[in-house]
Order: C-alpha cells, then sequence, then structure tokens
C-alpha cells in the first residue's frame, strides 16, 4: 500500500516576524521554519498505517529549496522516500495551484491514500487537501480524529469531531484524501538511527513541466488568490464601548465599519 503524506514547511511560531521590504510576505532573513504542526500528525497517521500494513510512506513537499529539510525530517521518522516540487514555476502559488501540482506528483506515483494536514499556520487556506482530491477525483474527509483501515484495505473508517461533542463516522472508500487534525496522535520523534538512514535515502525533484500540467495553471500563474500587502496588528488602540439596546448598538457598530474602519461598503 502506497501512502502519500504532504508536507509544508512554515515559519517557526515562535519566531519575531518583520514585514518584508516588499509589504507582501515577511522578511524570511534568521527565520527559522519548521514543520507545519498539522502535518506532523497527519506523518504519524501514515507511518502507523504502513506499518500495520507492510506500506510505504512517501513525503511530497511543495515549496523553495529550503523545503527539503523538512522532507528530510518526515525520513528520519520513517517514511521510504520523498518528492520535492521546488521549481520556482511552482512557487507562489494559491491552494488551488499548490493542490494542482501535488495532485499531478502524486498521481504519478499511484498512491493509494492521500493524507495531509487539516490546515498550515501561516496561510491557514485548509484548502489544499480539498484541491488534491478533486484533481483526483477521489473521496475526501477534512478535520479527521480517527482513522481505521479496513481488512479488505478497500475502505477507510474515519472519526470526524462535531460541534456539541458530537462524532460523525464515516467509511470512505479507496483511494482517498484525509486531513488529519492536530490531536490524532501522538507525534513520534526521530530516533540518530532513523536521522542516519535518511541521509541516505531518495529526495526526487520534480519540475513543473515533468507534472503534464498547463503552465498557466500552477505557481502564481495558476492562483485566483493574490496577497497584496501584510501587516502586523496595529496595537496601542483603547477599547470603544457602545452603550444601548442591541438594535442600537447594532446600527452604531455598522456605521463604524463603515466610515471608520471602512470594512464595508
Amino acid at each position: 500500500m502506497k501512502i502519500a503524506v504532504c508536507v509544508k514547511q512554515v515559519p517557526d511560531p515562535e519566531a519575531r516576524l518583520r514585514v518584508g521590504a516588499d509589504g507582501a510576505w515577511i522578511d524570511e532573513e534568521g527565520v527559522a521554519f519548521v514543520l507545519n504542526e498539522s502535518d506532523e500528525y497527519a506523518v504519524e497517521e501514515a507511518l502507523r498505517i504502513a506499518e500495520r500494513t507492510g506500506g510505504e510512506v512517501i513525503a511530497f513537499g511543495l515549496g523553495p529549496e529550503r523545503t527539503r529539510e523538512a522532507l528530510r525530517k518526515v525520513l528520519a521518522l520513517g517514511a521510504s522516500r520523498a518528492v520535492l516540487l521546488s521549481d520556482p514555476a511552482l512557487l507562489g502559488g494559491d491552494a488551488l495551484a499548490t493542490g494542482r501540482a501535488l495532485a499531478a506528483a502524486i498521481r504519478q506515483e499511484g498512491a493509494d491514500l492521500v493524507l495531509t494536514g487539516s490546515a498550515s499556520s501561516d496561510l491557514g487556506y485548509a484548502a489544499t487537501g480539498s484541491v488534491i482530491a478533486g484533481e483526483l477525483g477521489w473521496p475526501h474527509a477534512w478535520l479527521v480524529m480517527g482513522v481505521e483501515l479496513a481488512e479488505d484495505r478497500r475502505s477507510v473508517r474515519i472519526t470526524r469531531e462535531m460541534e456539541g461533542g458530537m462524532n460523525e463516522l464515516s467509511a470512505v472508500v479507496l483511494p482517498a484524501v484525509i486531513q488529519v487534525q492536530a490531536g490524532i496522535n501522538h507525534p513520534r520523534y526521530a530516533s540518530l538511527k532513523g536521522i542516519m538512514a535518511a541521509k541516505k535515502k531518495e529526495i526526487r525533484e520534480v519540475a513543473a513541466a515533468e507534472l503534464g500540467v498547463d503552465a498557466g495553471r500552477l505557481g502564481r500563474a495558476g492562483s485566483r488568490l493574490e496577497t497584496v500587502s501584510v501587516a502586523l496588528p496595529v496595537s496601542g488602540r483603547e477599547v470603544e464601548w457602545i452603550a444601548g439596546d442591541a438594535a442600537a448598538v447594532a446600527a452604531a457598530l455598522v456605521t463604524k465599519l463603515e466610515q471608520e474602519a471602512k470594512v464595508l461598503r
């Protein structure tokens, strides 16, 4: 059984961030990058399924060259090999363009199951897994807190945590894409033996031209969303209390949002 797990490298949540000179992203100089939190849980779940089935875990990462570090960590944890998509033509894309590229690479490997984290901690689109499933034409489930492979290995039973403390149980036919939630398991640490073994494991680089997807649908060119600017939260402003009944408060709030904050039109 081939299990694909998609991972992303994100800025360390503890890092002090600065806006870059272009105002469109952070200044990455001196910033530590780590494996996205929910992706760590996806990796652990993939490894557990592989251990129970004698399967193979293949790690996929799309990003600049530093993404190789994240893939090397997944290899140290136990993945068999990795696929790196660092071609500049694939970078700068939104969840739609990124999902297309990852789906094409996964299709080439013939995976039976794809696991991803629920969302990235930097952009938080929470949509890449959905796009991968759509591109592959596979069933998909999000915010999964439990995965149990059927004995015939043709489906998985998933548990999703719903509002009000309720759980939703579903059977999903394979192949499928599952986005797992942080807390689904307890991610392992890489052993010294695993770290040494990872140095010899394959990280195959795939260029945009090898994916069989129109270049206009990948990377920045294939994105529907564009980041115009980013800014740090403004601090130091006082809280303003609006008195009155609910109707009066709502009317005053709408006016302020329109005229002062200018977020409503």
